[in-house]
């Protein structure tokens, strides 16, 4: 039998045109914040924007005031771009005294009271949504949830695993080769996503408000007047214990060995009572506090910078749909928003991700262990806090330290191949090779980072984070009110706005269960 990784590179070296195919969807959060003070909106979700239980492609996330906007599948940057664009501009003629905030961490936010979660109307689907949230609420608090981050879809197409599938001789069905292939590139992602941190990471400081009353965060004051907390050499704290963590979660063995295991193992986090969790029970509002005291109300849940993802079926849990036809794509979930860009993420952040992704499959792939995991999560830590730290040191595969360059070096070296090969493709003028070279500029000179430049810009200014983040939020705000949509685009995101408002009513409409009873009909399937 040929090993995987071999057969993906062979495959992949006589025939480039693959990489044209990739499958690529960008989820982007956004915070709705008042254009003068920059504080949370407190208004409800924009009526032209739509429903957010039913519109496909604009919706909220933990906060009424946290946009989620959903871009189509395409194996095409410019469009992914386009589609964010188009998104976006809309919004933007849709708010009324409010900007969307470009950036990750909060703007002001007047405690766990100043964020309001998000609301999806009557129908059982849309009480659901509603109390899980609560259920994040009153398990890890508000202000974790109303951090904004950036979700990139990647996947290749099913016509290349066929083709993988057949030159590799195995005897797995083609399913679970594929499934076998995403999760090799999933341990990998582990072993080096520290390094997509310290490359993309933005965000450094934080707002005061966001840790007023928390007396055990290690960030330090900005300036005289303390409206800024950082740590000096820090990348991404959206990505430490200020952020995505919960200690709750930590002792859950997630494993990426094979996919049953990783079913197993939610699975049963899912449907074990956590009696930490079992006095939860009415919200101060009267509302139900949760939707079950297990570890995990359900998979989202659970925090990872990856996950590996199949498109359900209505209804249908996400590790059900797993278990029904195997690993479809990966979502990663560890991308901060770029504030210096409009979009909060561009053409060539998405070039640095498909080469990285590819150079995870295409390497061997360790199967993951307990000291790995450990190993993994150390790096990781040391990137998140101190990531751009003079002579850094990171743990390698024996445990050995190693400076940050060395570590760094043979991932990009790999990805610097693989560019080759990105660039070989029919109008291709040379844009990931560049990129593989601006990351390497970047390791070697952390002065170059995006959480470098934003300290920097903050120092030079003299300004807080939150007038960092205002000042281009507005910039950006401008530059989408100015951007004219064509009328074909702009009508169809108008009838996309009043389609999915009639479908929440249609939905409401309908003679529906009892939600106790609706919730023992979707925690049935688990079982």
């Amino acid at each position: 039998m040929t090993n995987p990784p071999t057969v993906f590179r062979q495959l992949l070296e006589a025939q480039p045109h693959w990489l044209a195919k990739i499958r690529r969807g960008v989820e982007k959060e956004s915070l709705r914040v008042t254009r003068k003070e920059a504080t949370l909106a407190q208004t409800p979700h924009p009526k032209g924007l739509g429903s957010a239980l039913t519109h496909p492609f604009i919706t909220t996330d933990y906060s009424e005031s946290l946009l989620e906007f959903i871009t189509p599948v395409s194996s095409s940057i410019e469009a992914t771009e386009d589609a964010l664009l188009a998104l976006h501009s809309f919004t933007a003629q849709q708010l009324d005294g409010e900007q969307l905030w470009s950036a990750s961490m909060p703007c002001i936010v007047h405690g766990d009271a100043g964020i309001p979660i998000a609301e999806f109307g009557s129908s059982n689907v849309g009480k659901m949504k509603r109390v899980y949230r609560n259920g994040l609420s009153v398990r890890y608090g508000r202000r974790m949830q109303a951090i904004a981050g950036i979700h990139y879809n990647f996947s290749l197409p099913e016509a290349f695993w066929t083709a993988a599938h057949e030159k590799s001789v195995t005897g797995q069905t083609r399913r679970d080769f594929q499934t076998e292939g995403y999760l090799a590139l999933i341990r990998n992602f582990f072993s080096r996503a520290w390094l997509l941190l310290y490359l993309l990471g933005a965000s450094p400081a934080v707002c005061a408000s966001f840790v007023q009353g928390n007396k055990n965060h290690p960030l330090k004051p900005l300036g005289d007047e303390h409206h800024s907390f950082f740590l000096p050499h820090a990348t991404s704290l959206r990505m430490g214990n200020l952020g995505y963590t919960s200690n709750a979660q930590s002792g859950l063995a997630i494993c990426y060995n094979d996919i049953e295991q990783y079913i197993r193992t939610l699975r049963e986090a899912i449907l074990t009572p956590h009696m930490p969790y079992a006095n939860f029970q009415i919200m101060d509002n009267g509302e139900r506090a949760q939707l079950n005291s297990a570890l995990l109300q359900i998979e989202n849940e659970y925090y990872s910078p990856i996950r590996p993802k199949r498109v359900t079926q209505t209804g249908e849990a996400p590790i059900v749909a797993l278990a029904r036809g195997g690993i479809e794509y990966v979502e990663v979930r560890c991308i901060d928003i770029n504030p210096f860009v409009p979009l909060g993420i561009d053409a060539d952040t998405m070039r640095l991700l498909d080469v990285f992704l590819m150079a995870c499959l295409i390497d061997d792939s360790p199967l993951c262990d307990e000291r790995g995991q450990q190993r993994n999560k150390i790096n990781m830590e040391r990137i998140v806090n101190r990531g751009r730290e003079v002579g850094l040191t990171l743990l390698a595969a024996n445990n050995n330290e190693v400076s940050r360059e060395d570590s760094a070096l043979p991932i990009i070296s790999k990805m610097r191949e693989i560019a080759g090969w990105f660039d070989e493709l029919p109008g291709s003028v040379g844009d990931y090779t560049r990129v593989v070279a601006d990351a390497y500029q970047k390791v070697m000179d952390p002065s170059l980072t995006f959480s470098a430049r934003i300290l920097s810009e903050m120092d030079d200014t003299g300004c807080s984070f939150w007038q960092l983040a205002k000042r281009y939020s507005s910039q950006w705000h401008d530059a989408h009110l100015s951007h004219s949509l064509s009328g074909s685009e702009l009508t169809r995101l108008e009838d996309e706005a009043r389609l999915s408002l009639k479908m929440q009513q249609d939905l409401e409409a309908q003679e529906q269960p009892s939600f106790d009873q609706y919730l023992a009909q979707f925690y049935s399937q688990y079982h």
